[in-house]
């Protein structure tokens, strides 16, 4: 009986070592517990997405047990001249890459740089004595202040629970008095240094008492720059050396190569009439859309780099293995757990699929039990995703992550959205 018990102690142990192992291969849908003839409902919907102009192309990958059960391109990186939209094709992520950032400050928590709880103060000195907005002008942008009843901590830039908000996209408070101070959202700026420019966000209003609400901010930024700090590497240094070499992204960049300047995927923008345009200026009237193609040393950890769906993927599995890949360890399991978990308690994310209902972990959007009741996704799947359409999600409970992307911005893109989820998940089989 003792001999039986170890051989199973032993093979269990083989199991959990396996599956904490799994590096990403391509495989028959039935080695990932998928139905090929399900999954192929997938492939004609993005194929019709093309044909009904939703989108001029997009890239999906799907993963589960570490088997890459489909992966695939559909429509046009040029439809004038019906130039193919490659699988991998060099994507800008935006806000994808805010997972990344948040891999990198807890590799430096785990290394004792930092404590969670510790005031930003303590290593950007313009953070102390924050002040909360309690007023504003907006004839003249004036406004008048309270003081804060408490630091902003290192905890509040993980959760978007700080007060601090994001220039162009926030309130008309918000956005006038970042614009007056020349706090833009970190994408495609070549004229200003991180340093400067975090450094005067330090001295701007917080729009809500640390800790008391959730939004959307560019505490990512915060957080990169503070990874420059800790680590003495830019980020754009500590990222390549400290995650994408040692996980084989090759293809991951805040600066892409002109070598690899052709895989850049165009961007295009659609009309409710089903008019798509590719765009060769600029995105909002500002963003030259070139910027990964032009040499910056702003890297913002909100929403500066460009990839491939492959690498991210590759990334993902690292967090979904526990935060291991290929027999590289960028974090300790329980490191992932946190991440991964809701930590805003009672609060709750006002933006995403389940808002005002599911949660938010260290950078990423967390389902809910009552959010899981909404789609298909079980409780505990943490995601997030771009501004320029890029998105992914990693379900553990199902040992499985998904990817789509498209480079556009139009009304028929959140379609592809709500139908892309449930093509994946009625596809299961075991």
């Amino acid at each position: 009986m003792r001999r039986h018990l170890m051989t199973v102690i032993l093979l269990f142990a083989f199991f959990a070592y396996g599956y904490s192992q799994r590096t990403l291969t391509v495989a028959p849908p039935e080695s990932g517990g998928f139905s090929a003839s399900r999954l192929a409902r997938l492939d004609s919907g993005m194929s019709h997405w093309v044909k009904e102009n939703w989108v001029n192309g997009s890239v999906a990958l799907v993963a589960r047990h570490g088997k890459i059960v489909f992966y695939k391109a559909y429509g046009y990186n040029d439809p004038a001249t019906r130039q193919p939209l490659a699988r991998d094709g060099i994507f800008r992520i935006a806000s994808q890459t805010k997972a990344i950032t948040t891999v990198a400050v807890m590799m430096l928590w785990e290394e004792g740089k930092f404590s969670l709880d510790d005031p930003v103060s303590m290593y950007i000195p313009g953070f102390s004595g924050e002040r909360v907005l309690d007023s504003f002008n907006a004839a003249d942008t004036t406004y008048t202040t309270i003081p804060a009843k408490r630091p902003v901590t290192i905890r509040d830039l993980l959760t978007h629970t700080s007060g601090i908000g994001y220039p162009a996209i926030g309130t008309p408070a918000e956005n006038a008095i970042y614009a007056k101070a020349k706090v833009t959202g970190g994408v495609g700026v070549r004229d200003q240094k991180l340093s400067d420019a975090m450094n005067t966000l330090a001295g701007l209003p917080l729009f809500f008492q640390p800790g008391t609400q959730w939004k959307y901010g560019l505490n990512m930024d915060v957080l990169g720059y503070l990874v420059q700090l800790w680590s003495g590497m830019t980020l754009e240094e500590f990222f390549t050396r400290r995650i994408f070499q040692p996980l084989g992204m090759k293809d991951t960049y805040f600066n892409v190569p002109a070598s690899k300047g052709s895989r850049l995927v165009n961007f295009f923008m659609g009309d409710s009439t089903g008019k798509i345009t590719k765009t060769p200026t600029t995105f909002g009237g500002a963003l030259d859309m070139n910027f990964p193609l032009q040499h910056t040393d702003y890297f913002s950890g909100g929403g500066g780099l460009s990839s491939t769906i492959y690498d991210y993927a590759v990334f993902l599995q690292m967090l979904l293995n526990g935060g291991e890949y290929n027999g590289v360890r960028l974090l300790a399991r329980n490191t992932v757990r946190m991440m991964t978990m809701n930590q805003i308690g009672k609060l709750h994310p006002t933006i995403g699929e389940g808002a005002r209902v599911d949660k938010f972990g260290f950078g990423f959007y967390i389902v809910s039990p009552a959010g899981s009741a909404l789609g298909p996704s079980q409780e505990g799947t943490y995601s997030w995703g771009g501004v320029f359409s890029t998105g992914y999600w990693v379900d553990p409970k199902e040992d499985m992550i998904g990817l789509i992307y498209r480079q556009m911005w139009g009304p028929y893109v959140g379609k592809t959205d709500k139908e892309f989820k449930p093509l994946v998940y009625q596809a299961i089989n075991d």
